[in-house]
């Protein structure tokens, strides 16, 4: 799990040619103003999903990992908490699920302030929780980029 300002995404970009992709696509677009929806960047390989949603509570959250894809988790309006655990630090309830690219867990993990600004990047062995509300509910703006792992 990597958690950082959006001014320094460019440095994550060599790790491989897609992330790159996924940080072009936040740093040359307006995020505040994209529309809700899909937006493909290089097809099914690399694609955004533009959010938003009320925050939750805790209790309402769930523990999640993707296989197929890394998660880029960028805040364009507002501040959520996101869960973090390592996977083998979790037990599945719910098996993984191919056509979704996602397992649920139980997990008691790692909470941390996803502030406007910000991103955080889950790869497949991060257990995260997002959409988790501060002290009350608050509408928020996040883009998520699915970034297909390169075999």
């Amino acid at each position: 799990m990597i958690t950082d300002s959006l001014l320094h995404i460019g440095q994550y970009s060599s790790v491989s040619f897609r992330l790159k992709l996924a940080a072009q696509f936040l740093e040359t677009h307006d995020c505040k103003t994209l529309e809700p929806g899909k937006y493909e960047i290089d097809g099914d390989r690399v694609y955004a999903l533009v959010q938003h949603y009320e925050t939750k509570s805790k209790e309402k959250g769930l523990w999640e990992a993707h296989r197929q894809y890394l998660d880029v988790q960028y805040m364009a309006e507002g501040s959520e908490m996101l869960g973090y655990i390592p996977i083998d630090r979790t037990e599945v309830t719910r098996p993984y699920d191919k056509d979704g690219d996602y397992a649920l867990f139980a997990a008691a993990g790692d909470f941390f302030t996803l502030r406007e600004g910000h991103f955080a990047l889950f790869a497949p062995h991060d257990v995260h929780m997002p959409c988790i509300q501060l002290e009350t509910a608050q509408s928020v703006k996040k883009i998520v980029i699915k970034v297909l792992i390169e075999p």
